[in-house]
């Protein structure tokens, strides 16, 4: 078997890619080694002590690793975490867990109350949001979770290699909320949610 890595835009992220699934909906965050207890990856991953993020997208996994931490020592084990994984199928979550799996679009945690008549606008901003920006931000090992619409400010939160990434601010505000403005006039800005 034979893992690719991918840099992204943020330094201290790389893209893992086994060549395989890695999840069969949605994805998931590993914000600590405490929320990586449901999973026995992301745990061996945060057992090296060097990781402060594990994403896993539909076929990547991206890893984020403390300041001052360097790749070249630390490649390789995450490299040998990976291939142990994958060679030996273990599962990916731990039994009795549901994993946690965020799907797009199934969220209801979201940070402001949402009004009835503007739901029209909301299903223009998710429409956006799953057919130009998301597949861009998984291409830079990440995702984007929509946490709602209020006063034409929409809240969205930046998960995976974009979450600590030096240039998200950048992307949010230039990019996702430039797309917005252009394709929903109702849309007036962006916020991290």
């Amino acid at each position: 078997m034979f893992i690719e890595t991918e840099t992204t835009p943020n330094p201290a992220s790389l893209k893992f890619l086994p060549g395989r699934k890695v999840m069969d909906a949605g994805t998931r965050e590993f914000a600590s080694p405490e929320a990586a207890e449901a999973s026995p990856l992301a745990q061996a991953i945060f057992d090296t002590g060097e990781v402060t993020n594990v994403f896993f997208g539909s076929d990547f996994i991206s890893v984020t690793i403390a300041p001052g931490a360097s790749w070249t020592d630390f490649k390789p084990q995450v490299l040998a975490i990976l291939l142990d994984h994958f060679v030996s199928e273990a599962p990916l979550f731990a039994p009795g867990t549901a994993g946690g799996i965020v799907v797009p679009g199934e969220d209801d945690d979201l940070m402001v109350e949402e009004r009835e008549e503007d739901a029209d606008v909301v299903a223009q901003i998710h429409e956006l949001l799953e057919t130009r920006v998301r597949p861009a931000v998984a291409g830079d090992g990440g995702d984007i979770q929509y946490r709602g619409f209020r006063d034409g400010v929409v809240y969205l939160q930046l998960q995976g290699a974009c979450s600590g990434c030096p240039s998200s601010t950048a992307t949010l505000k230039h990019g996702i909320e430039g797309l917005l403005k252009h394709y929903v006039p109702e849309v007036t800005e962006v916020r991290a949610a």
